[in-house]
């Protein structure tokens, strides 16, 4: 690929350098797999390892979201381009915005009806094989979707509580050269792609009022946090 380089930068946000990084890229010997096996294992770790969560904020660091262990669409996505890049794995970053819809049940109440009808999306775009394959399917825990699956056993198109499916029972969330995804029926604008979150964010950031933020960070979350804990458990 012409030009890899800057798919394959550090930046503020993709912060691999940071020593937990290097050592859990260490760790896992990522480096030594073939590339193809390489992204299948950082691709699983981050849907599974780091769970399905709500951030303070989308534009965390990527040593933020491995030291908080759970992440949301952008946040797992600034963590999975950082360990791709340290693995040497060229990526970027698609921005969207989804309608606020497929977080009913995981966001409830009077939170539901604060929350901003557009919310800011994204996914992964990694280069493999000469082709750039669309991982969002690392978003959902498989621990938190069977538990999804479980309450909705005869469901097929699904959505809410963070997914938004054509196929409940089998989402298209395991990666093998293939395109992965778990909320992409929820798009309602492209912002198309750019070679860091970085890049992203400084254009595109969710629409927020000062107060609405401080109530989603300070108290907000928390409480959606523990009723996606509730329902995973």
């Amino acid at each position: 690929m012409e030009n890899s380089a800057r798919y394959l930068a550090q930046t503020p946000i993709l912060d691999y350098q940071n020593p937990a990084i290097a050592q859990l890229v260490k760790d896992q010997m990522w480096r030594t797999m073939p590339p193809v096996e390489r992204v299948k294992a950082i691709y699983t770790f981050v849907r599974d390892q780091i769970l399905f969560g709500y951030n303070a904020s989308d534009q965390l660091k990527a040593s933020q979201v491995l030291a908080d262990g759970y992440g949301q669409c952008n946040t797992k996505a600034t963590l999975l381009m950082a360990l791709l890049r340290a693995a040497d794995i060229p990526c970027r970053i698609h921005g969207f915005t989804i309608d606020k819809a497929l977080q009913k049940g995981a966001i409830s109440g009077i939170w539901y009806a604060l929350s901003p009808q557009n919310i800011l999306h994204s996914w992964v775009e990694v280069w493999v094989n000469d082709t750039w394959y669309f991982l969002e399917g690392v978003i959902l825990d498989k621990k938190y979707l069977a538990a999804l699956q479980k309450r909705n056993p005869d469901c097929q198109t699904f959505c809410g509580f963070g997914a938004y499916t054509d196929d409940l029972q089998q989402p298209p969330i395991d990666w093998n050269l293939n395109n992965t995804y778990i909320q992409d029926k929820g798009i309602n604008q492209d912002f198309g792609v750019f070679d860091s979150p970085d890049q992203f964010y400084a254009l595109h950031q969710q629409k927020l009022n000062w107060f609405k933020r401080l109530v989603f960070e300070r108290v907000a979350r928390h409480l959606i946090n523990a009723n996606v804990r509730s329902i995973r458990k």
